[in-house]
């Protein structure tokens, strides 16, 4: 019988924890903060015969995609600096911006659309959203496209 595997994408809040704690020691395996998979689990709280059964079904949401362009929609207050601190912080992520498009601001805020190759970024592009979020000036961030 043939396995034809099915995705869905689930909010993190609503996972069981095993799950999040399998995603926990694939980033810490990732990123080179510990050497082994002993190491990784004993950190999160995780038995190694759960991360093994599980560790090849749990992936984050952007680490799923082939692909590596992501089209950010951001929502910018009209002040002098502010794009150029955000494409900053695509520069300290390692991201390659592709495109910017802005509109003419409207009742002090502009749309700016950035296109950018994330395959070679130092970080994941959830913390690249949330840097983002993060930033001065930023009233809303969406993801509008992935290739």
């Amino acid at each position: 019988m043939e396995h034809n595997p099915k995705y869905y994408i689930v909010e993190a809040s609503l996972l069981p924890d095993v799950f999040l704690k399998v995603a926990q020691v694939n980033r810490l395996l990732q990123c080179g903060t510990v050497r082994t998979v002993g190491e990784a689990t004993q950190q999160v709280g995780l038995s190694r015969s759960a991360y093994y059964k599980y560790k090849d079904g749990i992936k984050p949401f952007f680490e799923a995609s082939i692909h590596s362009i992501v089209t950010f929609q951001i929502l910018l207050s009209d002040e002098a600096g502010l794009l150029s601190n955000i494409l900053r912080v695509f520069a300290r992520f390692g991201a390659n911006i592709l495109t910017i498009n802005q509109t003419i601001p409207v009742n002090g805020q502009a749309a700016v659309t950035v296109s950018a190759q994330t395959e070679a970024m130092k970080q994941s592009v959830e913390e690249l959203i949330e840097a983002l979020r993060a930033a001065e000036g930023v009233a809303r961030l969406e993801i509008i496209a992935r290739e």
